[in-house]
């Protein structure tokens, strides 16, 4: 079982969008969080440790994620997606670029 963890800013519409589609893989636990302190599901170290494998929307994810997680990001495989945050919750031109970009780095 891979641990997955999909984070964006305010975790409201694009990581709980690819935590919901990803949720449904039987091979997958899923998880999603958000960068900023105000976010639904704040990012916090015990998630980067639980992880597996940590998809992040932008650059800018990325950089707070190494900035304040360093530590826990040891061994992890951290992955851009270059997402914008152009999307509503499930829209389905995200879901389709989730589907697209995620799915080549998982498993079968």
């Amino acid at each position: 079982m891979k641990r997955v963890l999909f984070v964006c800013s305010q975790n409201r519409l694009r990581s709980p969008t690819a935590e919901q589609i990803f949720s449904q893989r039987p091979d997958l636990e899923v998880e999603s969080a958000g960068t900023n302190h105000d976010a639904d599901t704040p990012l916090t170290a015990e998630l980067v440790a639980w992880a597996d494998l940590i998809f992040v929307m932008e650059r800018a994810h990325r950089d707070k994620l190494q900035r304040r997680f360093q530590r826990s990001l040891k061994g992890k495989r951290v992955i851009c997606l270059d997402i914008p945050d152009d999307y509503e919750f499930m829209d389905p031109g995200l879901v389709r670029l989730l589907e697209a970009k995620v799915s080549r780095h998982l498993p079968g």
